[in-house]
């Protein structure tokens, strides 16, 4: 869901899915990527899709994006080691990685699939530094490989667990170590490569995520305190599975700071759009905080909402709604961080209006 909302600028109670379901994008959508195409960058994603299927609609290369590499279809992209990577609409065998016959468990592992999309993200980049371009990079690491995770008894693959090899911890916790080590070193390489280029002044990097922690795998949250006071986990809807950390690097624009401004994964259509100068689609739920990075007054959100299974969530301003089943807890982020205490009946009026909301976009 919050790759579709990503890519929509639109919020799970106007997108099609709201779950882990296969999503296929039909030929008309108006997405971030065909917005920016016309405008005349170069578009590119790599790493995980997960918005179609060979052949299908929903193919990146048909829906905005000039060149992909990586995982068409998620259900692909749980393997580390995989048979195969997708560059545009061809398959590209990678050496020495045969599938063991158990869905997304390789039995040779030779080529590291994170180290391939990361190659391939930083070849468009240097292939594209005289013009415009826009680089949607979508790592699975350190996301778990849930198969493995229930044949291996290990999720968390990487090619070796370098300085972690010898920590007394469980073979799980130094793979996922190793994945967060291996991306902040990663993300360095970037970084460095628009230094190299002289781009860092003309470029904006963003880095997030798109969704809290997970616990799976061997993986368990508590192990490194990922989530600090923050309750829940992924496919959570409490914050430990939606607030998600997001740094935006752009020397001599975005000044060095911290800001306590709540933004969600459909603001970027309407921030990327005003930022690079053109008219965004007038059906996204987003606010742009454009002038937030510029370091303007920025305008407040009336509400962000969040729709997964049977679950709903509002926040307004520091209020935050949580229903299962129709049953709306309120929390005040303010004073209660870690959603333990629900005032819905000390708070009524606050309560409808999120009750309303909801109803509003079932």
């Amino acid at each position: 869901p919050s790759r579709l909302s990503l890519l929509k600028g639109q919020h799970t109670g106007h997108t099609a899915i709201a779950g882990n379901n296969t999503h296929i994008l039909p030929p008309d959508s108006i997405t971030i990527n065909s917005l920016l195409q016309d405008a005349g960058y170069r578009t590119a994603s790599v790493g995980k899709w997960a918005l179609g299927r060979e052949g299908e609609t929903g193919h990146p290369n048909k829906q905005g994006v000039d060149f992909f590499y990586g995982w068409i279809d998620q259900s692909e992209a749980h393997d580390y080691y995989p048979e195969y990577l997708w560059r545009n609409e061809e398959k590209e065998r990678l050496p020495g990685n045969e599938n063991s016959g158990k869905k997304n468990v390789s039995s040779q592992k030779t080529t590291y699939a994170h180290t391939r999309v990361t190659e391939e993200a930083l070849a468009f980049i240097e292939r594209n530094k005289d013009a415009p371009f826009y680089l949607n990079l979508n790592w699975t690491i350190p996301h778990t490989n849930n198969e493995a995770g229930r044949f291996e008894k290990n999720g968390q693959e990487v090619p070796d667990w370098g300085i972690y090899k010898d920590k007394d911890w469980p073979d799980p916790e130094k793979g996922f170590a190793a994945m967060v080590t291996l991306m902040d070193t990663d993300t360095g390489r970037i970084l460095d490569l628009l230094e190299r280029l002289d781009l860092t002044e003309n470029t904006l990097v963003i880095f997030t995520s798109d969704n809290g922690p997970h616990q799976e795998g061997g993986h368990k949250v508590n192990f490194f305190d990922s989530n600090g006071p923050l309750k829940g986990y992924k496919r959570s809807l409490h914050d430990g599975g939606i607030r998600v950390p997001m740094i935006a690097f752009w020397p001599g624009t975005v000044k060095p700071g911290v800001s306590d401004h709540a933004s969600a994964f459909w603001d970027w259509m309407p921030t990327a759009c005003e930022l690079a100068g053109i008219k965004s689609w007038n059906e996204s739920d987003g606010l742009s905080f454009a002038p937030l990075l510029h370091g303007k007054e920025q305008k407040k959100c009336d509400y962000l909402f969040w729709r997964w299974s049977k679950f709903r969530a509002v926040r307004i301003d520091h209020w935050k709604g949580v229903a299962t089943d129709g049953k709306l807890a309120l929390y005040d982020l303010k004073n209660d961080l870690g959603e333990e205490n629900d005032i819905a009946a000390k708070h009524p009026k606050i309560a409808n209006k999120m009750e309303t909301i909801i109803s509003e976009l079932e």
